[in-house]
């Protein structure tokens, strides 16, 4: 049984490429990916931020893939940028990243990251069979 993902009657529809809920059906298995930054294999933050967004997206996608899942299984992504400027420019990066995965989503502007040249982290739960 895979996730099923929804957009309940009675609740608003979303405003972006995301479902309002999701849920994992028994016997799956849970992966909580931990915030992903636009650093990259060598250790460097990526400066601009077009290029840091994509890389923050394919960290996100390299940790999924080395549990043997990918973005069609992500349940909830979570992403927090410190520029409201830079939405247009991550939803481009996040649809490159996930193709046609819909997660449920949130999206938050923040003061700041754990380092000052962080532009964007992006964090998701997604579920796999057992």
């Amino acid at each position: 049984m895979p996730i099923r993902f929804s957009n309940p009657e009675g609740a608003p529809k979303p405003v972006g490429r995301y479902h309002m809920a999701a849920e994992v059906p028994p016997g799956m298995k849970l992966i909580a990916v931990s915030g992903q930054v636009g650093v990259g294999m060598d250790g460097n933050v990526v400066e601009d931020p077009a290029g840091q967004i994509a890389q923050a997206f394919a960290n996100l996608v390299a940790v999924l893939k080395g549990l043997g899942a990918g973005p069609r299984d992500i349940v909830k992504i979570n992403v927090f940028l410190t520029d409201p400027a830079l939405i247009p420019l991550m939803r481009e990066k996040r649809q490159a990243a996930l193709g046609d995965a819909v997660p449920a989503s949130t999206l938050l502007i923040v003061a700041g990251l754990a380092a000052p040249a962080y532009k964007i982290e992006v964090e998701c739960t997604a579920a796999v069979a057992a």
